[in-house]
């Protein structure tokens, strides 16, 4: 099958210069024809708080700013105002693309070393549990900015789900209780956490209600002071002392500082369709366009299961491989993201693939080392304009580090685990990074959060998963997929497979291998782990540009909700 791989190259290198054709000519497509509006998100509560603003005249801006704003209160164990994200937007009426980086940074008062013992070790733990985790919130940064600058409704009117939702509270699911039962002893340890998140110091029972007052009266501040209501005056104060109470090193200047960036979004083609992903400090959008120009130079469609599965778990090593050693902060070190996701790079990292055999991690380039959320949440709006956002958010760790000041009902993030605590030491997730992951202060952290636009003329797809270090895996499978004509449900459900590098293993979910591929990749030599749970949560819509219909799915993995709403 590979004797004849140089001819196929020949042809797929033709089929790549048509794709660029195709490229050019979507970048003169606006996407304005009018269609229906979808939302999928990973709680009905949240879909629903976004549905009520797309009904009240707002875009889909306003919508995101809504919906993030609703799982900030459903979904405290996968994001919140004491977090951050990517919001990846495309404005129809000019076709505008942006990446609003509302990740969060260190504070001032961080250094290099500062989760070391003395003895240069790691301290388990310490960039997990409690406000010496946190680093500066990015989110409510984020959805100021996004409300001012491209929403058409003021803030006060996109926050009135989720003061709602926060005031009047909402019931305990099986899922949250997972979530609770798997971070209980650490949630314990706060006494504001425990009493605003547990029941009685212990694991809610399900239907029990999570009202949360101070929480509502910080978006109230947020939604009539904007910026100022979250990073000065009386919020801002009880959120310092609080975390200085609590042995953390925030100071008020932290909060002044902090700015949300726009970033260009990373892109690339692949068989004729144009991805559109999360820029630097995510490494989500380089990384899936490494593994999909490495796959470029394969016939996938005509590989037998066992060889097909064996390059994308090779691809995947190899570009995890590159996530390692050069990606971080673009603020603080420059990062080579031209070469990391041009063609070139993939050709030489496809040639070291061999057909037949794994390659071990430990033989690939010496990094050069000195001597992320398991909880996420994403969702995805497309309105009737065309306008489009793909957003994935995180407080890290499921309720990240298990601290709220007391006064704010903000439950802060563990983000600073998402930096290299020790070069080539792995984080909560297993990732390794180098020295441009380092601690600094003011620096953002390196994420895998994957939000990604895939289109062509006939449409586009919206999507994204939380899940930590497998998010942009999953993304690729989800891109693979809907390259061969699958739909939103199919992205959604299809069963899952993870390489990141280190450790060198294959993780993938019951079901995703049966016994022959098992034994065929064994054979070439990979190590494979069957999980003990299914992971992801992946959102997604797909707009149908030729008749501006919507379809839109939410992963049967979670309690998600995906709703296409009829243009009126």
């Amino acid at each position: 099958m590979f004797t004849e791989s140089l001819k196929r190259r020949r042809l797929l290198t033709g089929a790549f210069l048509l794709s660029l054709i195709l490229v050019f000519l979507l970048a003169g497509c606006t996407g304005r024809t009018q269609g229906q509006a979808a939302i999928a998100s990973s709680h009905p509560l949240a879909t629903a708080a976004g549905m009520e603003i797309l009904a009240a005249g707002g875009n889909a801006f306003d919508a995101a700013v809504a919906v993030s704003a609703a799982l900030a209160v459903v979904e405290p164990y996968g994001s919140g105002l004491g977090g951050g994200g990517f919001w990846l937007l495309h404005r129809a009426a000019d076709a505008f693309e942006t990446m609003v980086d509302g990740r969060e940074r260190a504070p001032l008062a961080a250094t290099r070393d500062m989760y070391l013992d003395a003895g240069g070790e790691v301290v388990s733990g310490l960039s997990i549990n409690g406000p010496l985790a946190a680093a500066i919130p990015g989110e409510p940064a984020a959805l100021v900015h996004i409300a001012e600058r491209y929403g058409r409704l003021p803030l006060k009117r996109t926050l009135e789900p989720a003061i709602r939702l926060a005031r009047h509270g909402f019931e305990v699911d099986p899922y949250y209780n997972r979530l609770v039962n798997f971070r209980l002893a650490a949630m314990q340890a706060d006494t504001e956490t425990a009493r605003l998140f547990l029941q009685d110091n212990a694991t809610p029972t399900v239907g029990h209600r999570i009202v949360q007052p101070e929480l509502a009266a910080t978006l109230e501040a947020l939604a009539v002071h904007g910026r100022d209501g979250f990073y000065a005056g009386r919020v801002a104060e009880q959120l310092v002392d609080g975390v200085r109470r609590g042995g953390g090193i925030w100071t008020l200047e932290d909060l002044t500082q902090y700015a949300v960036v726009e970033r260009e979004p990373v892109t690339g083609t692949y068989q004729g369709l144009r991805m559109v992903s999360a820029a630097p400090p995510s490494s989500g959008g380089v990384v899936l366009v490494t593994m999909l120009n490495i796959l470029s130079g394969f016939p996938l469609q005509d590989l037998d299961e066992a060889t097909r599965t064996h390059v994308i778990i090779e691809a995947m090593r190899r570009a995890y491989r590159d996530r390692a050693e050069f990606l971080g902060d673009p603020d603080f070190t420059d990062l080579p993201v031209a070469r990391l996701t041009g063609t070139a790079h993939a050709a030489g990292l496809r040639e070291s693939i061999q057909p037949e055999r794994a390659t071990p991690s430990g033989a690939l380039p010496d990094m050069k080392l000195p001597a992320e959320g398991r909880d996420t949440t994403h969702f995805s709006i497309l309105d009737s304009e065309g306008n489009r956002v793909a957003a994935t958010l995180s407080i890290n760790y499921p309720f990240g580090a298990c601290f709220t000041p007391p006064g704010t009902g903000v439950l802060l993030n563990d983000e600073m685990d998402d930096f290299s605590a020790k070069p080539g030491v792995p984080n909560v997730y297993g990732l390794v990074g180098a020295e441009a992951n380092s601690i600094a202060p003011g620096k953002r952290p390196l994420s895998s959060m994957s939000p990604t636009f895939v289109e062509n003329r006939d449409g586009v797809a919206i999507l994204g998963t939380p899940g930590g270090s497998r998010i942009i895996t999953m993304v690729l499978l989800a891109v693979l997929d809907h390259a061969e004509g699958g739909t939103p449900q199919s992205l959604v459900s299809l069963p899952r497979f993870h390489h990141q590098y280190l450790p060198d293993m294959v993780q993938y979910e019951v079901g995703a291998f049966d016994d022959d591929l098992v034994g065929a990749l064994q054979a070439r030599g990979h190590v494979l782990k069957v999980l003990d749970a299914p992971y992801g949560n992946m959102q997604a819509i797909y707009h149908d540009r030729k008749t501006g219909r919507a379809s839109a799915a939410s992963d049967p993995r979670g309690i998600g909700l995906s709703e296409v709403r009829p243009v009126n």
